[in-house]
């Protein structure tokens, strides 16, 4: 398939900026992805769509402080540092900027010299591995010294890095939040499980692959970056309970879906396990673990509305799109949801 088989305009006012002030504010787009048909609803309507004996599935996945502003030992000059991936102990693959002037043997200090890396090799697609250096605990530092790492498309300043996590949020090490997940509050996710849904949790820390646009027109030929990912074994017993029992397993955003995905048998069923994942899903996937999916609204030509479109269909799904446009839902990742039953 052709990477311009997933392109629509979008307006840049489109964009959403800053996180809405109710987390559950946001609009919601229902998508059948049998018929086609668009029904627009608010956020605070998710209960409708879910039924006793569902499975909400969640990534507690906790972004850190990531991006962090440095100067180059040697001349002063500054650069910036995007943790991507803790490789071993304080090694981390990162995205630098301006990445040309960073080559094995350079030296980058934080903070009048709290923290220093030295860039010890350059990794796949422009990446830099760094090698840390510090007194005293490295997550206090990054919390000090370091920002959420926005995306690029995010122009506006975050008042409050809180609002670019999750209220479930629990295991640290990822480089992007789980965005669909922002929409839910503590007391909507009690509300859902006082109507008989059960809730799990997976976790798959978001890397490189979130940042990195499709850069083949076949998208066949495109390379996923591989990602770490847990199920315990409580909660794979929770996911094959639904199944068991009938219920449908509503998958929460696209890194909860690509998760289970990698996890599944054919049969549908999943066990505990850990490990890394490169799975691209898009038109022409059949799906093992996901019966439905919420998630927000998605770049032109990127991985994640391939995957939708793999869920809902391309034509329903650039109809949907072309429907959201008209109907002037914010996009991205302070944006609003779209469900797909």
């Amino acid at each position: 398939m052709n990477i311009n088989d997933f392109d629509f305009e979008l307006p840049e006012e489109l964009i959403a900026q800053v996180p809405l002030e109710d987390r559950t504010s946001s609009r919601l787009m229902v998508l059948d992805k049998v018929t086609g048909k668009v029904e627009h609803q608010s956020f605070k309507h998710i209960l409708d769509y879910l039924h006793e004996g569902d499975c909400l599935v969640l990534n507690d996945t906790k972004v850190l402080p990531a991006r962090l502003i440095g100067e180059k030992q040697e001349t002063g000059a500054a650069i910036e540092v995007l943790l991507l991936k803790q490789l071993e102990g304080d090694t981390w693959e990162t995205l630098v900027k301006p990445a040309k002037r960073i080559k094995p043997g350079t030296v980058i200090t934080f903070g009048d010299g709290l923290l220093t890396a030295e860039c010890i090799e350059t990794g796949e697609q422009g990446a830099r591995i760094l090698s840390f250096s510090y007194e005293g605990i490295f997550y206090e530092l990054l919390d000090q010294l370091g920002d959420m790492p926005l995306p690029p498309y995010i122009k506006e300043k975050l008042d409050d890095r809180d609002r670019y996590q999750t209220v479930f949020a629990k295991e640290r090490g990822s480089a992007a939040a789980p965005t669909a997940g922002l929409h839910f509050t503590e007391e909507i996710l009690e509300e859902i499980k006082a109507k008989g849904v059960k809730v799990a949790f997976i976790t798959l820390h978001v890397g490189l692959g979130t940042f990195r646009p499709v850069s083949v027109d076949s998208i066949e030929e495109h390379d996923m970056h591989s990602e770490y990912y847990q199920l315990s074994e409580e909660n794979a017993r929770i996911l094959n309970e639904t199944r068991s029992n009938g219920g449908r397993i509503i998958t929460v955003g696209t890194t909860s879906t690509r998760t289970l995905e990698t996890i599944a048998d054919d049969q549908g069923h999943f066990k505990a396990q850990s490990g890394w994942t490169d799975i691209f899903i898009y038109p022409g996937y059949t799906f093992k673990a996901s019966d439905v999916l919420l998630t927000n609204f998605h770049l032109p030509k990127s991985t994640l509305i391939m995957l939708v479109s793999a869920m809902a269909g391309r034509e329903h799904t650039l109809a949907a799109y072309e429907a959201a446009v008209k109907e002037r839902y914010r996009f991205f990742s302070f944006g609003d949801a779209m469900l797909i039953k």
